[in-house]
């Protein structure tokens, strides 16, 4: 245990975080993805919903501010607008931890292509269908 650091990070997703760097990006997936056969490199965290894990995350991880879009979901049922219960779990920790980042829609194949393309995957025990989510990591600015 360290303190001020969520209990849920442990040493395997500490040192991915800090392994990335500025750009790099790290899928939470939910239970039913195929993380072990998509992830480069993979964190499981079975016993944790992916909102939990993802306020843990954003608790140490800055967000890329230097580019639009830095949270990315699916299309649940192919529509882009449609809101699942787990999106709004989602953008409510990234209000808490990064107000003013949206949480985009992506449709279909490409969003799976961009999880495959992440530097991490975190397999989390998200029961909600459609419970993915991309972050791409920003920086931390110098003290002045």
């Amino acid at each position: 245990m360290l303190k001020g650091l969520d209990p849920l990070l442990g040493p395997e997703l500490l040192m991915t975080l800090r392994a990335m760097g500025h750009g790099d990006e790290i899928a939470i997936v939910d239970a039913n993805y195929p993380a072990c056969a998509h992830a480069r490199r993979l964190v499981r965290m079975d016993g944790h919903g992916g909102p939990t894990i993802l306020d843990a995350i954003l608790s140490v991880m800055p967000l890329d501010r230097d580019v639009p879009q830095a949270a990315f979901r699916p299309c649940a049922f192919g529509d882009c607008g449609r809101m699942e219960e787990v999106f709004r779990d989602f953008e409510a920790a990234i209000a808490r931890h990064e107000p003013g980042i949206d949480l985009v829609p992506i449709a279909g194949p490409p969003f799976y292509e961009r999880v495959r393309g992440t530097y991490a995957i975190v397999a989390s025990g998200e029961r909600r269908l459609y419970g993915n989510i991309i972050l791409r990591k920003g920086v931390v600015p110098p003290v002045a």
